[in-house]
């Protein structure tokens, strides 16, 4: 049996449009996000915990299965938010972030493990299906979009100063690694955890944008700003449609490290020009 389960369980309500009552609470879940990452700095950043804790008590007040749901995202949420997730290559902030990503995937799986008694959170590596040629063909374009968008992208806006300029061997491999264990965490929590557990309530296009709302929030804060929202809503919204539609983790991950692989170069292009001369722009 296929190990992915994208479809909402047969035991919970059909589901809930634009017009639910469901919507606002999950929302609400997601606007937390808005203001817990995007305005990590700004004095009124504690509202985000405010606007979390009055969504989890308006979903209880709806559907209590709603609300389970969405305190696990809350729970991801409010972990990732006590720390700054600027780029920082130090050891000390590779190790925070590292226990702090860990924990913010791990508590809403052991929870819905153990608490709930249940296995709506999963890891699907193996969907059990080929991937179509439209697919393979994909895994193609992406990195080669990413080779003509994303130096136009990092040089005019300046956002690759959000990045350290790395020279020594060790602080190269640290970035390198640093970017693709994120890209990871990216489809751990926002793919696998956020958006399957809103698919449990929603429908999919719905659910995506809901997900997208927080994975674009989580972008902006680690360093996708200026413009960069034009690059990285369309991103969220296309890899929760290709988990949705393969049901495998292993192919939006693929797509995903693909993609971080050159953002790493052109981070290190832009800090030293003369450092891989590869790209037009």
């Amino acid at each position: 049996m296929p190990a992915a389960v994208a479809a909402a369980p047969v035991d919970l309500d059909p589901p809930a449009g634009p017009l639910s009552a469901k919507l606002w609470p999950a929302l609400g879940v997601a606007a937390s996000a808005v203001v817990l990452y995007g305005f990590f700095d700004a004095p009124f950043r504690p509202v985000g915990y405010v606007v979390l804790v009055a969504s989890l008590v308006a979903a209880l007040l709806v559907d209590r299965r709603l609300f389970q749901d969405l305190l696990l995202i809350g729970l991801g949420i409010t972990i990732v938010s006590l720390v700054s997730v600027k780029a920082d290559i130090s050891w000390g902030n590779i190790v925070l972030l590292g226990i702090v990503f860990t924990a913010a995937v791990a508590v809403p799986f052991i929870v819905d493990r153990f608490v709930y008694r249940r296995r709506a959170i999963r890891f699907p590596w193996r969907s059990g299906r080929r991937w179509s040629r439209g697919e393979k063909i994909y895994l193609i374009a992406v990195p080669a979009l990413g080779w003509l968008i994303l130096p136009f992208y990092f040089l005019t806006s300046g956002v690759y100063e959000n990045w350290p300029d790395v020279e020594t061997p060790s602080e190269i491999a640290r970035l390198f690694v640093g970017v693709n264990a994120v890209g990871t965490w990216d489809e751990l929590f926002f793919i696998c955890t956020c958006y399957a557990l809103l698919l449990r309530h929603f429908r999919p296009w719905l659910a995506n944008v809901l997900q997208a709302i927080i994975f674009v929030s989580f972008l902006w804060e680690l360093g996708y700003q200026a413009w960069g929202p034009l690059l990285t809503i369309p991103f969220a919204l296309v890899q929760g449609m290709l988990f949705h539609r393969t049901k495998s983790l292993t192919f939006v991950l693929i797509v995903h490290l693909l993609f971080d692989l050159v953002v790493f170069l052109v981070i290190v292009h832009a800090h030293d020009p003369a450092a891989l001369p590869i790209f037009l722009y």
